[in-house]
């Protein structure tokens, strides 16, 4: 049997959809918080560890609160989601601001905030300078190249747009020092949802030995090291998640094989997670509103890829639980699907799910992540609400559906009449 699992009944949800209509996203703050302090927990060992969720993955400011109170700062790629965090009240180096090909009105935010910046090209030096001047604290980040092999979702580091060559770190650390910057961070991104811990352990191991080396070559000692986020989640019921607590105990002994013998304890190590911190504990509950029997058997659902685009996008699996069937025999072979005028527009192709009738209620599991977030208008489809299950049992909207107002509104009809 399937070890995946919903928080809530047929009946809860039934409640909810009376109140507010679906497709919508629910998320389980007390889930969210529980694993938050896991993180925390797993890497306590380092007195200056910190976790920064990475704002695309969710840029929801009720989630980016719960996740501060737990001790977690930001990571931000644009103006938007910078602006989002001083709305929350997060400021300072609590914001790392990670951009690529970034506009200088968007260094000159992080400025104001008081963020981390991390450059991602050493062109953006002069470019820095010139438009916001160059911080104290500056961080670069480092793309390995031949020397990793990233993994099926990031790629081959060699073709990816970010980061700098190892021979660049070296020369553009040089730089910064002798226009003023006085701390300095290191930053990288190898993979992404990876359930592979040995891979996550060799990237603090490879951001550990640059330390070593910028000190003994540079002079620079660097006040932290961010690993970066690619923990994944175990979409499949199959898989395993990563152990968080063997994964901190196990970059613990890498750090103290490499850090305090060359004299540079303490560094702090820090994270960007996004996916794993709240990507499990999202569900996108559809109503299947239709039934299609052609040369397949077709579920027809209310959502859309609009409403979550990786399966469409990536052929990425999402398990689906048909909402008061959880323990009934998966015997029919179906294609889950929306209304797009896309083809690609399905939630699961040729999936055994147990036989679904029209009104039934469907959990798309593992959307607390890179759903939402990645929603669009094509076809005129409107963004669904979002609420909050709060850890009393109560539910909050959290961001209401978007109306036919909102989608007209950018539009001048004003010289058409």
């Amino acid at each position: 049997m399937s070890r995946k699992h919903v928080p809530f009944s047929e009946d809860r949800i039934r409640e909810i959809a009376a109140q507010y209509p679906t497709p919508f996203h629910l998320y389980d703050e007390g889930a969210i918080r529980t694993n938050a302090r896991r993180l925390n927990a797993a890497f306590a060992w380092n007195g200056g560890f910190r976790e920064h969720f990475a704002v695309k993955a969710n840029p929801n400011p009720h989630l980016i609160k719960i996740l501060a109170e737990e001790g977690f700062g930001a990571d931000c790629s644009s103006m938007a989601e910078l602006v989002l965090c001083e709305r929350v009240g997060i400021k300072g180096e609590h914001i790392f601001f990670s951009s690529n090909d970034t506009p200088a009105v968007e260094f000159e935010k992080a400025t104001q905030l008081g963020a981390v910046i991390n450059l991602d090209d050493i062109s953006h030096i002069d470019y820095l300078e010139r438009h916001a001047g160059i911080p104290e604290l500056i961080c670069l980040r480092y793309n390995p190249g031949p020397l990793r092999e990233g993994n099926a979702i990031i790629g081959d580091p060699q073709q990816a747009k970010y980061g700098l060559t190892r021979e660049q770190l070296f020369d553009a650390y040089r730089v910064l020092r002798d226009k003023g910057a006085t701390r300095f961070g290191l930053h990288t991104m190898v993979v992404s949802n990876e359930l592979n811990a040995e891979s996550l352990i060799e990237t603090a191991r490879m951001l550990f030995e640059l330390a070593v080396e910028f000190d003994k070559e540079l002079g620079i000692r660097l006040e932290f090291v961010n690993l970066g986020g690619g923990i994944g989640i175990p979409y499949r019921p199959e898989e395993e998640p990563v152990d968080l607590e063997s994964l901190g105990a196990r970059v613990q002994d890498v750090y103290e094989e490499l850090i305090p013998p060359a004299g540079l304890h303490p560094l702090a190590v820090m994270m960007e997670n996004g996916r794993m911190v709240t990507g499990p504990f999202g569900y996108l509950i559809t109503t299947a509103i239709h039934q299609k029997h052609t040369y397949k058997e077709y579920v027809g659902t209310d959502a859309c890829m609009a409403n979550l685009m990786r399966p469409g996008m990536y052929g990425a699996y999402h398990h689906i639980t048909v909402l008061g069937k959880e323990e009934a025999a998966a015997t029919h072979m179906v294609d889950v699907v929306g209304s797009l005028c896309e083809n690609n527009d399905k939630f699961a192709i040729d999936r055994k799910l147990p036989p679904v009738a029209i009104g039934d209620l469907l959990a798309i599991h593992d959307a607390g992540a890179h759903g939402h977030s990645m929603g669009f208008q094509y076809n005129g489809k409107l963004r669904s609400a979002e609420l909050l299950l709060r850890e009393n049992g109560d539910i909050e909207q959290i961001r209401r559906a978007e109306t036919l107002d909102d989608y007209f509104a950018t539009l001048d009809f004003s010289s058409l009449s």
